[in-house]
């Protein structure tokens, strides 16, 4: 398993989904930066992002593509991506729409790898027998597998 580990995501649309997973405590990723401190990176311009970036993802063992609705189509998502690929580090994906954010829960997103990478794609969504998705449920599966989730990275050959 990889205990330390960057998460990429959408930050204005799934930053409250990353906070409860960072709350979990099973893995230590990097800083979740503020509203205003994100802001005042990506004013400085697009090195400073990813000057940022990479520094955050120095000395991590693994790259976790956490996947909401929107992730797939985000910049800086498909950035990280190419970068932890490009350094051989492990990347996987664990879909996040079915947590709930601040009462909201999306819909699936696209899958923002490349199908023929082989990179995992795990996804915790429970439903309910009605079909709707359980948030409570979702959470409690994503706690019991993130761990074993985390180690399960493919790395570019």
């Amino acid at each position: 398993m990889a205990k330390s580990v960057f998460y990429s995501f959408h930050y204005k649309r799934d930053v409250h989904r990353v906070q409860l997973i960072r709350n979990i405590n099973a893995l230590e990723g990097q800083q979740i930066l503020n509203p205003q401190s994100w802001e005042e990176v990506q004013r400085r311009g697009d090195r400073a992002v990813q000057e940022w970036i990479h520094n955050q993802m120095a000395y991590k063992k693994a790259v976790i593509v956490l996947v909401g609705q929107e992730t797939a189509s985000r910049p800086w998502v498909k950035y990280e991506i190419e970068k932890a690929w490009a350094d051989k580090r492990p990347l996987l994906g664990i879909r996040i729409h079915g947590l709930s954010s601040l009462g909201s829960i999306d819909r699936q997103g696209a899958n923002p790898f490349n199908e023929a990478a082989g990179i995992p794609l795990f996804d915790p969504t429970v439903k309910d027998m009605r079909g709707n998705t359980d948030s409570r449920a979702t959470y409690n599966k994503l706690v019991e597998n993130l761990e074993w989730w985390s180690g399960q990275g493919v790395v570019r050959s």
